[in-house]
Order: C-alpha cells, then structure tokens, then sequence
C-alpha cells in the first residue's frame, strides 16, 4: 500500500517540497511586501491553504481552473489590490497546471497537434493581453469591469450545464479543425489570460467542446498541457512586472495540488451537473459583483 501510494503520489510529494521551500525563502525574503497587499500574518496563512484546496478541488471535480475561485475570494475578502490578485493567481497556476497536466501528458490523453497550435497562439496572446494589462493597471475601474465580464463565461456554461442542458458527450482521441483554427483560438485565451489572468481553462474546455466539437476526456488532457506553458509565460511576465504577492502564491499553489488530488479521489461521490449549478451560480454573483463595482456600487 505504502509503495502504492509513493508511486502514484511521488510527483505531486516532490512539487509540494519544493513549493514549500520556495513559500518558505519568499517569506523570509520579504516576497509579499508589495504596495496595498496585508501583512501574511499565520492566520492568513491557513487561510489561503484553504482557498488553495477549495480551487483545486473544484478543478479536480469539474475541471475548471483554480484562479476563478481563488482571484476573487483574495481580492474582495483578502484586501488584495486587482492587479496584485491579477498577477498573483495566474502565477499559482504554473504550479497546479503542471500537476494536472503532468498526469494527462504522461496518458497520452490529449490532441497532440491541437496542442501545439492552440499553445502557440496562446503564448503570443499572453505576451499581447500582458502588455494591454500594463495600461489597464492604471484604470481599476474599467480592468474590474473586464473581470466581471470575463467571469460571465464560466458562470453561464456552468448554469447551463448544471440544469441538464449541455450536449452530449463527444467520442474520440483527437480534435476536429484546422491548425489556424486553433491558433487563433488560442491566440484569444491567451490575450485574456494575460489581461485578467484566469488561467484560460475555463475558456478552452467549454470552447473546444461547443466550437470544435472536440472528445470531453481529450479536451480536459488538452487543455491542462495548453495552460502549462501559457501560465508560465503569464505568471513570470506578472513576476517581473511586480504583480505578484510571491509567497502568497506559493501558498495557494500548495493547496490546490493538494485539493485537485482529493477532487480527483472523490469525483465520482458527487453528481457533476449540480456541482456545476453550485459553482456556476458563485461565479455569475462574482460577476456582477465585479460589474457593480465598476459602476461604484458595493454589493457584499
């Protein structure tokens, strides 16, 4: 059993230890001391462990990106300031998408040409989204606007997916559509993500399925190696720009490895659909939470 265990685990034990000594040496570097982020007191700490586990266990669950759940809980609840948030999540999912993806690209379970084409497009529009967040930055109004309105998307495909009204699942090992359809779909994502710093997962599922017609299993392995090298470019570009609460991150990314692991254990306890319905409706309130704030209105 103990073999067992090491064998199947021995990725995520090692991504955990290094992620704890990096969390350990930011914090004693000063990694948080950023302008407007709160002081990384104990509390907080166990605090973002636990919104760590919450994100990746819905990822586990229903394969949609921690940053959804983790963005707006530091932002609004934490005190983070939106580009700090921003900068911050997207720069957690480096870690969570190598976890997750590891395990599809070792199965084989994703559209290896999709990936590339759809990888490609989305490093140039992470490059691309990333220069635009540099002239949102200074406009919080309007770059929270962007997020409520980014935040829709997720919340209606999982509404509608929660009351039953998806389409059926697609069969098959590979995704239909030319290359150039995929890169400038990917192109897309990626300028999203380096703008609200989502991670692009929550886009890339629903857009492969509905555009592409694309296999649910090759779309979930699919995405997750697409969001690899797209989180890398977004977060480390967020790094140098100065938008990352480094140890803050380190924290989350600890937890959603370990709470996508529990997600995965557990899936099959749970009906998907009204999981769906639960998380689709946080995130429409999130929504318009972000929007009533870009026309200065307070909603708790």
């Amino acid at each position: 059993m103990n073999g067992r265990f090491w064998q199947v685990y021995r990725p995520v034990i090692v991504l955990l230890v290094v992620i704890t000594a990096l969390a350990i040496w930011s914090y004693l570097s000063g990694g948080d001391r950023l302008s407007g982020v709160p002081l990384l007191t104990p509390l907080r700490g166990v605090l973002l462990i636990v919104v760590g586990l919450a994100a990746g266990f819905l990822g586990g669950l229903i394969g949609t990106g921690g940053c959804s759940i983790m963005l707006p809980v530091i932002h609004f609840w934490m005190g983070y300031p939106a580009p700090i948030a921003i900068g911050t999540t997207i720069f957690a999912v480096i870690f969570t998408a190598t976890s997750g993806g590891y395990g599809h690209l070792i199965r084989k379970n994703l559209d290896r040409r999709a990936t590339l084409w759809l990888a490609g497009g989305g490093i140039l529009g992470v490059i691309f989204g990333s220069w635009l967040f540099t002239i949102l930055v200074g406009h919080i109004d309007l770059l929270q606007l962007i997020l409520g309105l980014a935040f829709l998307l997720p919340a209606i495909r999982m509404i509608y997916e929660g009351i039953g009204r998806s389409k059926p699942k697609q069969e098959g090992n590979a995704i239909p559509g030319g290359s150039s359809g995929f890169a400038v779909f990917g192109f897309a994502i990626g300028v999203l993500t380096g703008i609200v710093g989502l991670g692009g997962g929550y886009a890339l599922v629903p857009g492969l399925i509905y555009l592409f017609g694309a296999p649910v299993y090759i779309t979930m392995g699919t995405s997750l190696a697409v969001m690899i090298p797209m989180a890398v470019v977004a977060g480390g570009i967020k790094l140098a720009q100065g938008f990352v609460a480094l140890t803050t991150a380190l924290i989350l990314a600890a937890g959603t490895i370990v709470g996508a692991q529990v997600g995965a254990a557990v899936i099959k306890r749970f009906r998907p659909n009204t999981l769906k319905l639960i998380f689709g409706l946080y995130f429409l309130y999130v929504s318009v939470k972000f929007i009533a704030a870009y026309f200065g209105i307070a909603i708790w």
